[in-house]
């Protein structure tokens, strides 16, 4: 079972990634925001950490930034919304931040669990 923390201040999202992941058994842990999850991980790290970009207070791309510099093995996903325009352009900052995968919402839950595998399995 992996330890994943799901940032994503959509409250809808956020709980039906969590119900996704713990069906497929994972141990989640959620935050609805950016505030904090550095802090969170380094207490006790996740296996993945996979965070929204665009959020109130600490936004995606900061918390990739600190988490890398923190710990640089962390896995890293990135989800953004194609639609909000500049969405594109935060998942490839990302990508070269460091996020080993970048999804573009809306996502298929197969895509998005297939996602996670990769990442977890480190390919």
């Amino acid at each position: 079972m992996s330890r994943i923390l799901v940032v994503e201040d959509d409250d809808q999202l956020r709980t039906m990634l969590k119900l996704l992941l713990t069906s497929a058994g994972h141990d989640v842990t959620e935050a609805s925001d950016g505030a904090g999850v550095c802090d969170m991980h380094q207490r006790n790290p996740f296996d993945v950490i996979i965070t929204d970009l665009v959020m109130p207070g600490i936004e995606g791309l900061g918390v990739i930034t600190e988490l890398r510099r923190r710990d640089p093995a962390v896995r890293i996903i990135a989800i953004s919304g194609a639609g909000q325009g500049r969405a594109e352009e935060y998942l490839k900052i990302a990508k070269k931040l460091g996020a080993q995968l970048v999804l573009s919402k809306p996502f298929s839950n197969e895509e998005f669990l297939k996602g996670v595998s990769s990442v977890l399995e480190g390919s």
